[in-house]
Parts: structure tokens; C-alpha cells; sequence
């Protein structure tokens, strides 16, 4: 019994040593960059520190009070709200149509598919200003010679045309990056269902919808999932891109609340703000993963 008890000890004791030597690593700086910093904002909120001052006093929900009162906060929420959804729906439905497409035998398909991932690679804010200059010139100049005013607009000095633009940047930079994870589930799906539809006499719609995309189910909820959380959580292309302009009309949460903690030195307010955002982010995106996470077929 005591040889058993001392192979089974050490068995633990190897596997907890391999816990801490994998996954020690990661939960040390998660815990370094987000749990700390989440309960600092956290304390933060409920006193009136600007920043800088070695002294700061507990005020209670004073903050929070502000913040729900705060239209630009709220404006700022609307904005995001809006063109997250934008994002998140065209961007899925250009990435699985990618997918599927590029799921066939094409010529060249990993070479397309490289080609639509690279806009992922480059920065944010690198992203912004390549496209800014796209818009106020390449663009412009487009629409003049073509004759389609659409293209030839001012882009940044109205806040429908600032809201597209990002939208546009958003969802060409995202729905590459999408269609790799749709084309990963895609290559998951046996072929055995496609023939066994196609001998019974199903179009290809009804393949799509009958079979492939409940297939896809868990695939859709991860993309979605991403999706929501990058376009809620945008601010350095949409720094670089538009600035806010014009009059703050495109400044989206995460800019509005960088603009109170840091501009205006109110750090507490700034952290109410965000804690509120926080929130909100997590009740969106743990929502949409319980209701579509319901519906996913074991493949």
C-alpha cells in the first residue's frame, strides 16, 4: 500500500509541477497585466484622484453618478454600439463567404488566402493613416474620374461619412483574420454528409443551410465572439483614422474615456467610465457565446 500512496503522490506531484511549469507563465502576467490594473481601476472609481496627486478621498458612487449622467459617455456608447454591429455582420459574412469559397480547390488558393489575411498583420494606427490617406486622395480622386460622387466625398467632415470609414477599415482588417478560423472549420466538416445531401437530391443552398452551416455553429459563435470584442474595444485606428471628428461625433468609448482620465486629469472618472464599458463588453459578448453556444451540432 505504501509503494501505491508513494507512486500516487508522485504522480500528483509531477502533474501539479507541470501545471505551474505551463500554465504558470501565463497566469503570472494575466495576473500582472489585467487582474491588478482591473482591481487598482476598480478602487479607483470610488475616489476623486486626477491622476497625479499623492492624496486622493473616497466619494462612494459620485463617479459613477457622473458618468451616467455624462451625454458624451453615452453618445460615445451609442457610436460604438452602432458600429459594432456593422462590423461584426459584414465582417462575418465576408469572412465565411471567403471561406467558403477558398474551401474548394482553387489555383493559388493559399495565395489568396495570404493576400486577404495581410491587412491583420499591419498596426492600428499604421492602418489608420494608410487608409486616411486612401480616402482624402485615392478615393477622391476616383470619384472624379469615374463620376460617382460617393467616392469623391469629403470623408472626415460629416459624421455619417466618418462612421463608414471606419467601418469599412474595421471590416476589411477583421474579416481576414475571421476567414481563417471559417476556413478552419470548414476543413472539420466530412465530406460524407455533402455527398450523402447531394445523392438524396439537396442544392447546394440547402447544403449550405441545412448542413454546413449548422456544422459551423461553434465556428460562428467563436468569430462572433472575437468579432464583438475588437469592434467594442477599437481606439487606435479609430484615433489615427478620424480622431473623434468631426465634434467628437465618431469618437467611440474607449477614446472618450482616455480623453477624461488623461486630457481632462480625472483618472477616477475615466476609471468609473471604463469599469461601466467593462461591463457592458462582458454582459454583450458572454450573452451572444451562451445564446449561439446552444445551438452548436457535435460534428
Amino acid at each position: 500500500m505504501s509503494k501505491k500512496r508513494t507512486v500516487k503522490s508522485r504522480l500528483k506531484y509531477r502533474q501539479i509541477s507541470d501545471y505551474i511549469l505551463f500554465m504558470g507563465p501565463s497566469i503570472t502576467i494575466f495576473t500582472i497585466l489585467f487582474l491588478i490594473p482591473l482591481v487598482g481601476e476598480i478602487l479607483y472609481s470610488f475616489t476623486d484622484w486626477n491622476g497625479v496627486a499623492a492624496k486622493f478621498n473616497f466619494v462612494g458612487l459620485y463617479n459613477y453618478i457622473r458618468a451616467f449622467r455624462d451625454k458624451t459617455y453615452w453618445k460615445a456608447m451609442w457610436f460604438t454600439v452602432k458600429f459594432s454591429f456593422f462590423v461584426v455582420v459584414i465582417s462575418n459574412l465576408l469572412a465565411f463567404g471567403w471561406a467558403l469559397i477558398l474551401s474548394k480547390e482553387l489555383p493559388l488558393r493559399n495565395f489568396w488566402r495570404a493576400l486577404i489575411y495581410v491587412p491583420r498583420i499591419v498596426g492600428g494606427v499604421i492602418l489608420g493613416f494608410l487608409w486616411r490617406f486612401i480616402f482624402q486622395n485615392v478615393l477622391v480622386q476616383f470619384g472624379e474620374w469615374s463620376g460617382i460622387s460617393w467616392f469623391s466625398q469629403k470623408w472626415f467632415t460629416t459624421p455619417e461619412s466618418s462612421f463608414w470609414a471606419l467601418v469599412i477599415v474595421m471590416t476589411w482588417t477583421l474579416s481576414g483574420y475571421l476567414m481563417l478560423i471559417y476556413g478552419a472549420g470548414f476543413a472539420t466538416i466530412s465530406m460524407e454528409y455533402m455527398e450523402a445531401a447531394r445523392i438524396d437530391g439537396a442544392s447546394r443552398i440547402q447544403v449550405l443551410f441545412k448542413i454546413t452551416i449548422p456544422m459551423l455553429t461553434a465556428t460562428i459563435t467563436r468569430c462572433l465572439f472575437i468579432a464583438i470584442n475588437w469592434a467594442m474595444l477599437l481606439y487606435d485606428t479609430n484615433i489615427s483614422l478620424t480622431n473623434g471628428n468631426p465634434f467628437r461625433s465618431s469618437e467611440g468609448v474607449t477614446m472618450n474615456i482616455y480623453a477624461t482620465a488623461f486630457k481632462s486629469d480625472q483618472m477616477a472618472f475615466g476609471a468609473a467610465k471604463s469599469v461601466i464599458f467593462i461591463l457592458i463588453v462582458g454582459a454583450v459578448s458572454f450573452g451572444q457565446f451562451y445564446l449561439t453556444s446552444r445551438k452548436e451540432v457535435e460534428l
